[in-house]
């Protein structure tokens, strides 16, 4: 067992942890670490805990100190920087003509790097860009490009649902979304139905596969064979597995009755089975 503390550098970002070097830490507290980018001031979301060997990547980098009154004010100065920085950047970005969406900036605690997050649609040559932004800001550069999920992680938005962005409003870090998940739970696989305003697969389609795998278990699916209370045999046409209602199309009628699943007994269950041309039109759709 290790003692662990949790802490995120982003409001809704990835919690690392590290060792509390013996310090104790409530909750909301701010604490200064060191990481692979420099000395960074970050936000405890874990208290002191104590984890297994293996749940933590050992070993683990312990916490310089908690942060102090004048530390806060170091941070809330590069807030400042950064926004003169995004200032500078677009300016250098349309002066050198590059094709390429500045999306955010963020300065290291120490100020011993500024990074420089950006979108493009093809590889882009930005060395001279890092030459004149190290000239202003006389500290190490460091441009970063990002694919549309992060884009929208850092912006926001309201979803179709009407609500903000799952990735900003809680999701930590991004799950893989598959075609298939859509495809389990009865969407029709068009583009537009199921992806979000970054243009890739929803995130909730991710956040609800459990609901639907274990709804898949107990109903019958499309094209599966089964006994109605009547005793007759017959096929489902269709399933809605929320509601639990299955249309079966008889061997003795042509129209199909509306039965429950728990009013049929399943005497061969279907496959869903994914269209390999609608699987290879829709497959940018899962690229983050």
């Amino acid at each position: 067992m290790k003692e662990i503390v949790g802490i995120r550098f982003k409001k809704v970002g990835k919690i690392y942890y590290f060792s509390p070097n013996g310090i104790k830490f409530n909750a909301g507290e701010s604490a200064i670490v060191e990481t692979i980018r420099g000395i960074e001031c970050g936000e405890v979301v874990l208290e002191n805990r104590e984890l297994s060997d293996d749940a933590v990547t050992s070993p683990l980098k312990p916490v310089i100190r908690k942060a102090d009154s004048n530390d806060l004010r170091v941070v809330e100065k590069n807030k400042i920087r950064e926004q003169e920085a995004r200032k500078i950047c677009a300016e250098k970005i349309k002066a050198h003509d590059l094709k390429m969406n500045l999306v955010d900036v963020e300065c290291t605690f120490d100020n011993n790097k500024l990074l420089f997050y950006f979108t493009a649609e093809t590889r882009i040559d930005f060395r001279e860009l890092v030459k004149d932004l190290a000239a202003v800001f006389r500290t190490r550069i460091e441009l970063r490009q990002i694919g549309v999920r992060d884009e929208a992680k850092v912006l926001g938005g309201l979803g179709i649902c009407g609500r903000e962005f799952c990735c900003k409003a809680h999701m930590g870090d991004f799950n893989p979304v598959s075609i298939k998940m859509a495809k389990e739970q009865g969407l029709s696989l068009n583009p537009t139905k199921i992806s979000g305003t970054c243009g890739r697969l929803m995130c909730c389609l991710k956040n609800e596969q459990p609901a639907y795998e274990a709804l898949l278990k107990i109903t019958p699916k499309i094209g599966a064979v089964v006994v109605t209370p009547d005793g007759d045999k017959g096929k489902v046409i269709d399933a809605n597995l929320i509601t639990g209602k299955l249309r079966v199309k008889t061997e003795k009628s042509e129209v199909p009755v509306t039965l429950g699943r728990d009013e049929v007994k399943l005497l061969k269950d279907a496959e869903i089975k994914l269209n390999k041309e609608e699987l290879r039109a829709l497959k940018s759709l899962e690229d983050k």
